[in-house]
């Protein structure tokens, strides 16, 4: 398994994480016969534990998994084949291998933290403790959700290995899929209940018991509708689900911005800003990497979006990855305030874009999408690297609509209340609200919902699978005069991607390559 990745055996990278409390002194100073010693070592360790959330660019999970829905295609120029692969479900043996990475390294670290604990001076007060165990279980849960819906049949590795140790097997995704409720159950338990507006500014991007409770919402709905399961492996209920999503709604503090549109860079000057009160979770990016390649402090997935060469005002520049499908432009309902803040259309804005390159739709993420008025550049940075708009990976309106979801056969009233809630933000009305019934017809309006809310927030791909590969392939194949959109989903994958064959070359035997995917 790549000794489940050469790279995060080495647990003293340098530590280069953004804002507020994750800016640490890095631990590759340091060694680890004296490590793990004080509690500013342990918060050091969770650091780097916390710091593998940054990395990623072209291959960032948010903008690959969009490309492999139906919203966007591949896009970039002639050159930018893997963009083009995961659009077209076509093989490439190594495409997957800095997600995969990623993701064990995230692990690693967790696991170290998860080791090292007892061994640390805590003195008499524990408290820190407790909580520095409880975010490592949620940084665990948090990889290990990403990496198994992305491979479904990965190794499950709960310590830190030794060598000789790194051939593990493939586990099944049920025991996965237990690991991560139980991390998620544990670090509900375990963080303090302090409602957003005690969270001190300092501490925004750090792990809550919040977040937790979401994230097993966001869990169950996935593993339940994929493997269609009433439970997550006999660990969280549906009932259990439920009361976690409620609890976020009533006991948070959390709500939804006023309006829509300000949630996003794009609004500028009315912009609600970062960790704002609908901002339950969010992935902390800075330009203080400063154009530094070796650090991944910025958030390179926005460059990869940017239009492609050319700055468009109020836009900036990038590679042009991700062009947005027309058919989604065109599925939102006249008055829909989501439509204009998550899509660009070059038209409808005017905007004057003389580049030519292949998948050119006319319409762009507005979304992340860097601006003229907010680059790296104006910061001493790197336009590339050094983007610094944070990825919010739970936001307030995806909880309220997990909840109607999972109170459509419960609690109706319940179910429609926290669905009228989007709705009426998105019209700034409530003349456009839909009656939500029990089964398939509510089901789908919720659904549809979810698709205009979360519009290339990375959430897409998984709402089609979870609903069933048929469904996915209907919504995501893509018949064009132009040879260049033409899309078909491969069922046989089952929506799984491409295990590196990289890996599979060093495992001895261990990794086996998904169904769909063999040379």
């Amino acid at each position: 398994m790549k000794k489940i990745f050469v790279a995060a055996i080495i647990l003293t990278t340098a530590i280069s994480c953004s804002k507020s409390f994750l800016e640490r002194e890095p631990i590759d100073r340091k060694v680890e016969e004296t490590f793990y010693k004080t509690p500013q070592d342990a918060l050091e360790s969770l650091v780097a534990a916390y710091d593998e959330l940054q990395y990623g660019d072209y291959d960032n999970i948010q903008l690959v998994t969009e490309i492999a829905s139906d919203d966007c295609f591949g896009g970039g120029g002639e050159s930018d084949i893997p963009w083009k692969r995961w659009d077209r479900f076509e093989n490439d043996n190594n495409t997957n291998l800095n997600n995969w990475t990623k993701y064990y390294t995230g692990i690693y670290r967790a696991n170290i933290v998860l080791s090292k604990m007892d061994g640390v001076n805590w003195g008499s007060d524990t408290t820190l403790k407790t909580r520095y165990l409880a975010e490592a279980h949620f940084l665990r849960a948090y990889y290990y959700f990403d990496l198994v819906r992305m491979f479904g049949n990965v190794p499950l590795v709960t310590t830190p290995l030794s060598p000789g140790q790194y051939n593990v097997p493939q586990a099944t995704p049920e025991a996965v899929y237990q690991l991560i409720a139980s991390d998620l159950k544990f670090a509900a338990a375990n963080l303090p209940a302090i409602a957003y507006s005690g969270i001190p500014a300092a501490e925004y991007g750090r792990v809550t018991k919040w977040a937790a409770e979401a994230l097993l919402g966001r869990v169950f709905l996935y593993y339940t509708g994929y493997y269609g399961q009433n439970d997550i492996a006999g660990t969280v209920t549906k009932q259990e689900a439920r009361t976690y999503i409620d609890d976020v709604v009533n006991a948070s503090g959390y709500t939804l911005i006023d309006s829509f549109p300000r949630l996003w860079q794009s609004a500028l000057s009315r912009f609600a800003g970062e960790d704002n009160a609908e901002t339950v979770f969010a992935i902390k990016f800075t330009y203080k990497g400063l154009g530094d390649w070796n650090k991944h402090d910025g958030n390179r997935m926005q460059v990869m979006i940017g239009f492609r060469n050319d700055a468009v005002p109020p836009y900036y520049k990038g590679w042009g990855a991700g062009p947005v499908n027309p058919k989604l432009w065109e599925a939102y309902e006249t008055g829909d305030t989501r439509r204009a803040a998550s899509i660009i259309s070059v038209e409808a804005e005017g905007l004057s874009y003389p580049a030519i390159y292949p998948q050119k739709t006319g319409f762009m993420w507005k979304k992340y999408m860097p601006m003229m008025a907010l680059k790296a550049e104006d910061f001493n940075g790197d336009f590339q690297i050094d983007n610094f708009y944070d990825y919010v990976a739970i936001r307030f309106a995806d909880v309220l609509l997990m909840g109607a979801e999972l109170n459509l056969d419960g609690d109706l009233g319940k179910a429609q209340q926290y669905y009228n809630r989007v709705r009426d933000r998105a019209f700034l009305d409530q003349n456009h609200r839909r009656i939500l019934t029990p089964g398939a017809a509510g089901k789908k309006l919720i659904m549809d919902e979810r698709r205009f809310e979360l519009a290339l927030e990375g959430h897409r791909y998984w709402d089609l699978l979870r609903q069933g590969v048929p469904v996915a392939q209907q919504a995501i194949n893509n018949t064009s005069t132009d040879a260049q959109f033409s899309v078909s989903f491969r069922p046989e994958t089952k929506g799984l991607f491409q295990i590196p064959q990289q890996e599979l070359n060093l495992s001895n035997g261990s990794l086996k390559q998904n169904a769909g995917w063999n040379q």
